[in-house]
């Protein structure tokens, strides 16, 4: 009887307190409808989701901050263009999810399946509903290789990968390894993607290979991309052109993978200036980069832009039409690149703007949109790409970093992983922004 009347008396007040009511309540372990209730809910256990909960967790307390993510492992994607080359392995670059959630940290281990805004409530597939005074959405994008006829039942085949999924990267290297003669085939999608860089990365990996065994001269090196241009920001383009050149490797711009006939080893890619027409490649080895959207829980949802990307202020990255609700990383609309270096840089100002947001002050700190891809030209070499929302360089070293380097090899290859484990994911790195002003002697 006392166990049913202190159960309404907190139906009651829950009804009366809104979200205040539902912590009062879950702070004091009411059963029947209460739910689970935190000061800070993060969507996704990727690289800018882990980030935020560590910076949050020394905000407000662990116990009053949990991370929904579905994976019990978490990888360093960025590597994964060199174990596809066989610089790395695929062990290297990953770690149990258990080992990275910020200590006391509470992680719900479902995948998220509602998200409701006006509510302030997130549902997930195990059917738990959590309530939230701040909502970080972190969800990353999505992989769609279902949507090139072939795939993803071609990668049963040899002699085709992708860098971009952990079930196909290591078969990248396979096919590298196994390549006699022929064409050697590397896509770019008609959709963003993560790392822009990384479908022809593999493109200069290849090359070097090929010329370090012996195979070059049987090796018809292709880059077909839907993209107008090699690369975006012109000043690292031109250095990537004369490359190009150098090497004798053949760029087709505008040329978009519809099909793969892993049984034929033939590639269909449709000319996208020319609608309907197809063009068929024969290929001893393809890289597949598949093309990519936004999380399939954002898609129609309030949070979403009509492309279904999450709706952000592209300075303070918080909601445009939520203020309790902030994004980081590849499921946001901000027109940059999508890398982990952007999740970097975008920490330390989403950091600053919940901060504000808390306090009930107005967010004083701006994202000028800064990335970087570092450009891995060779098995020593890297053209570090660095820019901001213009598409303007915003280089961190006083060098020319649009000519290749092999300092900036070791950086991309050993440094870079370090900083990845031991600062970002632990809230401590928040990008180059101060070092590049004390290396550009404040003028930068």
């Amino acid at each position: 009887m006392a166990v049913a009347a202190l159960s309404w008396r907190c139906g009651q007040w829950r009804h009366g307190r809104g979200a205040f009511g539902a912590a009062w309540c879950h702070a004091r372990g009411c059963s029947g409808q209460s739910k689970e209730h935190y000061k800070v809910l993060v969507l996704g256990g990727g690289s800018g989701g882990i980030t935020m909960s560590a910076r949050m967790k020394r905000k407000v307390g662990a116990k009053n901050v949990a991370v929904v993510e579905p994976s019990e492992s978490h990888y360093y994607q960025p590597i994964w263009t060199l174990v596809g080359a066989g610089a790395k392995t695929v062990h290297s670059s990953g770690r149990p999810t258990a080992n990275v959630v910020p200590s006391g940290v509470k992680w719900i281990k479902a995948r998220v399946q509602e998200i409701d805004p006006d509510k302030n409530t997130v549902r997930t597939d195990n059917g738990k509903e959590i309530s939230y005074q701040y909502l970080i959405v972190a969800l990353g994008l999505q992989l769609h290789y279902e949507n090139i006829k072939g795939l993803p039942e071609g990668f049963e085949h040899p002699k085709i990968g992708s860098n971009y999924s952990v079930q196909t990267v290591e078969k990248t290297w396979k096919a590298l390894q196994n390549f006699k003669e022929g064409n050697a085939i590397f896509s770019f999608p008609n959709t963003p993607v993560k790392c822009a860089g990384a479908p022809q990365k593999i493109m200069y990996l290849s090359d070097a290979y090929f010329r370090k065994t012996g195979k070059r001269s049987n090796a018809n090196i292709i880059y077909n991309t839907s993209l107008p241009v090699l690369f975006g920001i012109k000043k690292y383009a031109e250095s990537l052109w004369e490359i190009v050149k150098t090497r004798d490797l053949t760029v087709n711009l505008r040329h978009n993978l519809t099909e793969v006939r892993a049984d034929k080893q033939e590639a269909v890619f449709e000319r996208l200036d020319s609608p309907g027409e197809t063009v068929v490649f024969e290929y001893e080895m393809l890289h597949v980069t598949p093309p990519m959207g936004p999380p399939e829980v954002l898609k129609g949802n309030p949070l979403a832009d009509q492309a279904g990307w999450l709706d952000l202020d592209k300075d303070t990255l918080q909601h445009k039409t939520y203020p309790n609700v902030f994004g980081i990383g590849d499921c946001t609309n901000l027109p940059t690149a999508k890398t982990a270096a952007a999740v970097a840089a975008q920490s330390s100002v989403l950091d600053r703007t919940i901060s504000k947001v808390m306090k009930k002050d107005k967010p004083d700190k701006k994202y000028d949109g800064y990335t970087s891809c570092p450009l891995v030209t060779s098995y020593n070499t890297v053209i570090l790409a660095e820019f901001d929302y213009n598409g303007q360089p915003l280089e961190t070293f006083p060098i020319d970093q649009s000519k290749e380097s092999r300092l900036m090899y070791h950086m991309k290859a050993d440094l870079m992983p370090h900083l990845y484990w031991h600062g970002l994911l632990k809230g401590f790195w928040g990008g180059p922004g101060p070092y590049r002003k004390i290396m550009h002697l404040g003028m930068k």
